[in-house]
């Protein structure tokens, strides 16, 4: 029997198990699955999360969306991904429900199963957490998709934890465009980038202040020019500041272009704007 590095035995679950796999917390988290360890189905990513400081691993562009979700809400503390469900629990489900336990063929190992995220939030001063599972909604008419979700189902059920399952329909595409032209810029390569952008954040403000139809992009010329700047650098900064949160746009269903922005479009200093998107998680 040929195994590779896709074979699931008794052996690799427990040294998994032993490395700390699907425990832990923020950037001490480790996820169960990791891209490299799963067999290329689409395409995979691995940004680093603003709420935990660490590299999260996406197996699918859909999974990255729905991060980007969790990353710009206010509410979520903590995110989870590819976590593992305990398999004696999985089992007896899925004998009582009728339905096939996920195997490796090759080794008849019963396959640990994972919940694509499970999500810490703050709502009302109430620590909770809630499971997502993330399917394109074309996989939804496979029965075999629809076995395994079930199984999930009543896993979290029977903790007591909110599950549900989402799907592209209730995604953004232009919320999504928006966050991948920001998210990478929310950590800059130095303090003094990050005094510099602070600065930019301050230039604007007064700007404001002044002249409130002015033009983002013609603020972001004078600034390069009043710090002897490379040409474009305020734009750099200009995506960390949106990352950050210290400016957001008054509508993110609108593209981030500071080309077509004026400053009145902006609200310095605010948290309510990302608040909009905080149902979307659900």
């Amino acid at each position: 029997m040929s195994v590779n590095k896709y074979t699931w035995t008794e052996e690799k679950i427990a040294r998994l198990i032993k490395e700390g796999r699907g425990s832990g917390e923020l950037n001490h988290y480790l996820p169960w699955l990791k891209i490299h360890e799963v067999p290329s189905e689409g395409r995979s990513h691995r940004p680093r999360g603003w709420k935990t400081n660490r590299i999260h691993h996406f197996l699918s562009d859909l999974e990255l969306s729905y991060f980007y979700y969790l990353e710009w809400s206010k509410k979520v503390i903590d995110i989870r991904e590819q976590f593992p469900l305990e398999r004696e629990d999985t089992i007896k489900i899925a004998f009582e429900k009728g339905v096939d336990h996920s195997i490796d063929k090759k080794t008849q190992t019963h396959i640990v199963m994972t919940t694509d995220f499970l999500i810490t939030s703050r709502v009302d001063n109430k620590i909770i957490q809630v499971a997502r599972s993330i399917k394109p909604s074309s996989e939804l008419e496979k029965p075999r998709v629809i076995q395994k979700l079930e199984i999930e189902r009543q896993y979290w059920e029977d903790r007591d934890i909110e599950w549900a399952l989402i799907d592209e329909k209730v995604m953004s595409t232009q919320f999504i465009k928006n966050m991948k032209y920001i998210h990478v810029y929310y950590y800059l390569d130095n303090h003094q980038e990050e005094e510099m952008s602070l600065h930019f954040l301050d230039f604007l403000s007064k700007e404001l202040q002044l002249n409130p139809t002015k033009q983002f992009i013609t603020c972001c010329n004078e600034f390069d020019s009043l710090y002897n700047l490379e040409c474009g650098s305020s734009i750099y900064y200009m995506r960390h500041l949106y990352a950050r949160q210290y400016i957001e746009a008054s509508d993110m269903e609108k593209p981030l272009k500071p080309h077509e922005t004026s400053l009145i479009d902006i609200i310095f200093n605010e948290r309510s704007v990302g608040g909009n998107y905080d149902s979307s998680i659900g």
